[in-house]
């Protein structure tokens, strides 16, 4: 038998693999080529107070080993998301995980309170909709000058801070590879009360059309996710695993199983899969089986054999 369930803050994942924000929708969609409920969990689209209709422009773009991206956070909101996406969410045998970004603190807490106070609503009915939050801090800091709440440890500290007073779910902290210190901001969130962290969010980077002059993306810079990303991701996640008790949801050009097993190696409790999923359809599945199948070949019969031995 083989043993590949995962816990973080007493929420217990049936095993490691998290559909990553941003990649898998609300799970609907890829709900209609396979069973979803197979996975660990899914974090949801990334959630903004207000409904955000994202960038202009090129908003995707392929690059070699990776993807470039500049949705720009489009999203429906927190109120339409509790409305609509919530009811669909309550029938999912998985961890559900509430994905929440700002430009400000007030932003932060307010939809953190929403989304608690309609969880508390659904739990007095045995309804539970959201088991978790991972709180995106790689949003624009508008009061900041534009500055990232994920690039100063102190900075974000006050948001960490507001957030955990505010609810009492299971709260995780997504970090940015950008951070001037990675380590040190993972090892303020432990310090704050996070339940978790988890790590890395996309790499600022830029493509130029040299034809046209100028920038691919109206912003400028995007976010760079896939393979390429995978070994500075990993070294990070690694990093980081060393410095806190609280558990880490690696992630970062994740493809195959071995990638899996490399990140619970270097000491993640759970993985997340992101770009993946643009290019294989049914990586869910695929991943999973492949998982199990390593397992089977190594004799392996729980991932806390191998987890953190590097």
């Amino acid at each position: 038998m083989i043993d590949l369930s995962c816990n973080i803050a007493g929420i217990q994942f049936k095993n490691p693999i998290i559909m990553a924000s941003g990649t898998f929708g609300f799970g609907q969609e890829y709900g209609k080529l396979y069973d979803i409920n197979k996975l660990g969990g899914i974090s949801g689209k990334g959630l903004t107070l207000n409904a955000k209709p994202g960038n202009e422009g090129i908003r995707v773009y392929e690059t070699p080993s990776g993807m470039l991206n500049s949705v720009g956070l489009e999203n429906p909101g927190v109120e339409r998301f509790l409305q609509e996406e919530c009811p669909e969410w309550e029938s999912l045998d998985l961890v559900r995980i509430a994905n929440l970004g700002g430009n400000t603190i007030e932003d932060y807490v307010e939809g953190a309170r929403l989304i608690h106070e309609d969880n508390l609503k659904r739990v007095a009915s045995n309804k539970q909709a959201v088991d978790m939050i991972e709180l995106n801090i790689s949003c624009p800091n508008v009061k900041a000058g534009g500055m990232a709440y994920g690039i100063k440890t102190e900075v974000a500290r006050e948001v960490v801070r507001k957030i955990r007073e505010t609810i009492s779910l299971p709260l995780v902290i997504k970090l940015s590879p950008n951070a001037e210190d990675i380590v040190g901001m993972a090892v303020m969130c432990q310090e704050e009360g996070a339940d978790g962290v988890s790590l890395v969010n996309t790499f600022s980077a830029m493509k130029i059309d040299i034809k046209q002059r100028r920038s691919v993306f109206d912003n400028t810079y995007a976010g760079l996710s896939g393979p390429a990303i995978k070994p500075i991701a990993l070294r990070m996640v690694h990093q980081v695993c060393k410095a806190v008790t609280i558990p880490v949801m690696g992630m970062g050009g994740i493809t195959s199983a071995t990638d899996i097993i490399e990140f619970i190696m270097a000491g993640a409790e759970v993985i997340q899969v992101g770009t993946y999923n643009f290019m294989n359809l049914h990586a869910g599945t695929q991943l999973l089986q492949d998982l199990e199948a390593w397992m089977q070949a190594e004799k392996i019969s729980c991932l806390d054999e191998i987890r953190g031995i590097i």
